[in-house]
């Protein structure tokens, strides 16, 4: 019996590699190394004949068990339609995802094999293009996959009102004038979200921020990391790449651009979808701050003390796209 029952621990390699070495086909024994640790754990894989992988060990996280049963389901189906992503390797009985007993609890896992290529650059506009492409080929075959029996949707109570609860009740924030304005954008957001009434919906990646690919030797940029995906709004998933270039300082709007020039190249954006895109970028901030402060306790509430200072950049935001139709 423990005196401190932990929340979160660190496997160590040689237990990923037993696992591994158990459960796949893989020339063995492997070699295993942390890539990094965080909202999920992630090791390279090495199989003694040279072959790359990674291992994906899912974090317990406030939004509920991984939906790895959909996120693999789905991956499959991309891979079999052809579009650029990081299929997940089958065990040796067949299935795509297995759960592993940890001290704090059940863990799900996923082995992909390493995408090859390099890293996109932050400001670069042809590998914005290949993001935006990809993302557009995403969309189009996820019109034939069926998203039943998902774990949860990418909708407002989702991305929005659960985080600015979490946000609220993390103690984070102990300006009181400071949570108004977080409560009072989150919930202009909402209104101006509701109004539209056209809004496509979509199996979404859910993280399509430009680092989450490699682009390959045909210019190709290839997704992985889905974990945060599921059925949600098409312009969620728009706004995820912009947010990306407008948030914590930076400013790279051509990027976007290129973006959506890539994607109008395989597939239209409906007005609603693209106008709808700039609110999301406030939801999408709204998600991580959310993410974090559900850490508080775990990282410290010193690393994710920025929570507090972020009322500034979303008012600007707002005020900047939305100022004539605020109140």
């Amino acid at each position: 019996m423990l005196d401190f029952e932990p929340q979160y621990s660190t496997p160590g390699v040689e237990t990923i590699g037993r696992f591994i070495d158990r459960h796949y086909g893989l020339a063995g024994p492997v070699d295993c190394r942390l890539l990094n640790r965080g909202l999920n754990d992630s090791y390279l894989v090495i199989d003694s004949i040279g072959e790359r992988y990674v291992f994906r060990l899912s974090h317990r996280r406030s939004r509920g068990p991984a939906d790895v049963r959909t996120e693999t389901a789905f991956l499959r189906h991309l891979h079999e339609a052809g579009v650029p992503v990081a299929a997940p390797m089958s065990t040796r009985d067949g299935s795509f995802f297995l759960q592993g007993q940890a001290p704090e609890g059940l863990r799900e896992a996923v082995l992909f094999k390493e995408v090859s290529g390099r890293e996109p650059g932050a400001a670069d506009a042809g590998d914005a293009r290949a993001n935006g492409r990809t993302l557009a080929l995403l969309h189009n075959a996820a019109q034939t996959f069926s998203s039943e029996g998902a774990l949860y949707r990418l909708d407002l109570e989702h991305l929005l009102h659960r985080p600015q609860a979490r946000i609220r009740d993390s103690g984070l924030v102990e300006d009181a004038d400071v949570l108004r304005d977080l409560e009072s954008i989150a919930m202009r957001t909402a209104k101006a979200i509701d109004a539209f009434r056209n809004l496509t919906w979509t199996q979404c990646h859910g993280d399509c921020h430009g680092f989450n690919a490699r682009i390959n030797d045909a210019g190709e940029a290839v997704f992985f990391d889905f974990d945060d995906g599921g059925p949600g709004y098409l312009a969620y998933d728009l706004s995820v790449f912009l947010w990306a270039k407008v948030s914590f300082g930076r400013s790279l709007t051509p990027m976007w651009t290129a973006f959506i020039n890539g994607y109008r190249a395989i597939r239209p954006i409906t007005p609603d979808d693209f106008e709808a895109a700039l609110r999301f970028v406030i939801v999408r901030h709204f998600w991580l701050m959310g993410e974090y402060a559900s850490r508080a306790n775990e990282w410290g509430s010193t690393d994710v003390g920025w929570i507090a200072r972020q009322a500034d950049f979303l008012k600007t935001w707002e005020a900047e796209c939305f100022g004539d139709r605020l109140f």
